[in-house]
């Protein structure tokens, strides 16, 4: 039997960071700042990311390079596991991605890749509440309010895909 099924969710856009409320401000704010501690020598793209916590806490990632290419590790799984190993029981209310290449910002938001949306997605399921991603880019900002509608068909259960 043949179903047709659509999958669609909803985003929020601001037009520059002094838009967003005060706390994902300050948080987009720290991801740019993060940029800052990556270590990017051979792709020059410099991504940070700033995870809130649900104890007020901000985690710090940046991505990490390394000439064993592709030894290196994203920002935002930099956070998500240090986050993970220091707070092991505090829920992610939040995490901001920045990027600069070169220096300059990004113009566009941009989204994390495959790996990180899984883990992600999985961290959100460890914390048992959705969070919010806050994508930064320097003509627009995207909010999605909850990690699941960046990777719809996760791999979250390992008992459910080996039935």
């Amino acid at each position: 039997m043949q179903k047709s099924k659509s999958i669609s969710f909803q985003y929020t856009e601001y037009g520059s960071i002094d838009e967003l409320p005060e706390k994902y401000k300050q948080l987009a704010l720290q991801a740019i700042e993060a940029t800052k501690l990556s270590y990017s020598p051979y792709s020059e793209f410099a991504v940070g990311a700033a995870l809130l916590l649900s104890n007020s806490e901000v985690v710090l990632g940046s991505n990490q390079e390394n000439g064993a290419y592709p030894s290196g590790i994203c920002a935002e799984r930099v956070a998500l596991f240090y986050a993970g190993t220091a707070y092991p029981k505090v829920p992610v209310d939040a995490i901001a991605i920045a990027a600069n290449y070169k220096g300059t910002p990004v113009a566009e938001p941009i989204a994390p890749c495959g790996a990180c949306r899984q883990v992600m997605v999985e961290t959100q399921n460890i914390g048992k509440r959705p969070y919010k991603v806050i994508m930064i880019g320097a003509k627009r900002i995207l909010v999605v309010d909850n990690v699941s509608f960046l990777l719809p068909f996760t791999f979250s259960d390992i008992s459910h895909a080996i039935k």
